[in-house]
């Protein structure tokens, strides 16, 4: 190889590295930016701020013993403000078409749809979520029931179930297994958990 043909090897290779460094730098200083980004955004819970034009409407929501004094798009349900806005995740959503009931919460004691309901309509209620019906070191007895049947597997729909299975204690039921199951029939497990969901619900009954 000639002298000419070395030189201009060597220039081209060297060109390569210098644009392979460059390009790692810059890959390396964007990931730190985008890392110091995630560190400052504000946290999951907070709200973000309500785009300028929508509506708003000022809300005050008892929660878990709680009122929460909020100002809230119009069109906001009950299940996005308790998740989004309050940080209380426990409720899940599911279908977000109230047909699984995954979402479930009491409203002054009785069973509803949180995604169906929207939260400018119960300003001023009462509402509970599974974080206010118990904790850990103090389970709400069906709670503990559930623990004990097995009343769950993947536990995705177990909240929903739970706060059903509460509320039904202050509803029109027979005694047997069908009547329980048709006042749950709302609530979707698609583990197929009913049997023993069922059988938590049916202890807490005869304990009662």
């Amino acid at each position: 190889m000639s002298d000419n043909a070395k030189q201009a090897a060597n220039t081209s290779d060297l060109s390569r590295r210098s644009f392979l460094t460059r390009s790692g730098v810059i890959g390396v200083a964007a990931t730190l930016e985008s890392c110091q980004t995630l560190r400052q955004a504000p946290p999951r819970e907070q709200a973000a701020e309500t785009p300028a034009g929508v509506p708003t409407v000022p809300v005050t929501l008892h929660i878990n013993g709680i009122a929460h004094k909020l100002d809230i798009d119009t069109r906001t349900t009950l299940l996005d403000c308790l998740r989004e806005t309050v940080g209380l995740t426990g409720t899940k959503k599911g279908c977000d078409h109230g047909q699984c009931g995954a979402c479930t919460v009491h409203v002054n004691g009785r069973r509803v749809n949180s995604c169906l309901t929207l939260a400018a309509a119960v300003d001023g209620d009462e509402i509970t979520t599974i974080e206010g019906l118990g904790q850990p070191d103090n389970l709400h007895p069906m709670q503990a029931a559930f623990l004990r049947c097995d009343g769950y597997q993947c536990g995705y729909c177990t909240s929903g179930q739970i706060m059903s299975a509460v509320a039904l204690q202050n509803e029109p039921c027979g005694p047997t297994d069908a009547e329980v199951k048709e006042l749950m029939s709302g609530n979707i497990c698609r583990c197929g958990a009913y049997a023993n969901i069922t059988a938590a619900i049916q202890e807490v009954r005869k304990k009662a």
